[in-house]
C-alpha cells in the first residue's frame, strides 16, 4: 500500500562525475550531471549541470554547460548559460559566451567574450527536438 521508491546508488552519493589527475581522455564527454575534471580532456564536453576544472585539469576543445568554475587550463570555445567563474590560477584561451562572468585577479584570460543573458544551449541530448523553426 505504501511503496517506497528506492534511490539508486548514484542518487544517494550525489550526481557528480569525477576525472582524477593523471587521466587523459581523448574524445567527447556528455553528461546530465555535475562534473569535476582534474585530468586532461582533448575533445568536447557537454553537460546540463556544472563543470569544475581543477587546478591540474585542462581541456582542449569546446564546452557547453549550465555553469562552470575553471581553475586549470582551457583552450577552445566555451558556452555557459549561467555563471562562468574563472579562478586566479586559470588560463583561458579562445572564445567565451556566457550569461554572467566572474574573473579573479591573476587569471590568464586571453579570449573574446560575449555576455548574453538567457543563453539557450544547443545540446545534442535532445536530438534536435525543440530547435525547429515554425512559420505561419
Amino acid at each position: 500500500m505504501f511503496k517506497k521508491d528506492s534511490k539508486s546508488y548514484t542518487e544517494l552519493l550525489g550526481k557528480t562525475n569525477r576525472i582524477v589527475e593523471s587521466t587523459i581522455i581523448k574524445g567527447d564527454i556528455s553528461s546530465s550531471a555535475d562534473f569535476r575534471l582534474d585530468g586532461q580532456l582533448i575533445g568536447n564536453f557537454q553537460s546540463k549541470g556544472k563543470l569544475v576544472v581543477g587546478p591540474a585539469g585542462s581541456i582542449k576543445g569546446d564546452i557547453s554547460c549550465k555553469s562552470a568554475d575553471i581553475e586549470g587550463k582551457f583552450e577552445g570555445k566555451i558556452q555557459v548559460s549561467e555563471l562562468l567563474t574563472i579562478k586566479s590560477k586559470a588560463s583561458i584561451h579562445g572564445e567565451v559566451v556566457c550569461g554572467k562572468l566572474a574573473v579573479e585577479p591573476g587569471a590568464d584570460f586571453s579570449a573574446t567574450c560575449v555576455m548574453k543573458p538567457n543563453i539557450k544551449l544547443l545540446l545534442p541530448h535532445n536530438n534536435g527536438a525543440g530547435t525547429e523553426e515554425k512559420t505561419a
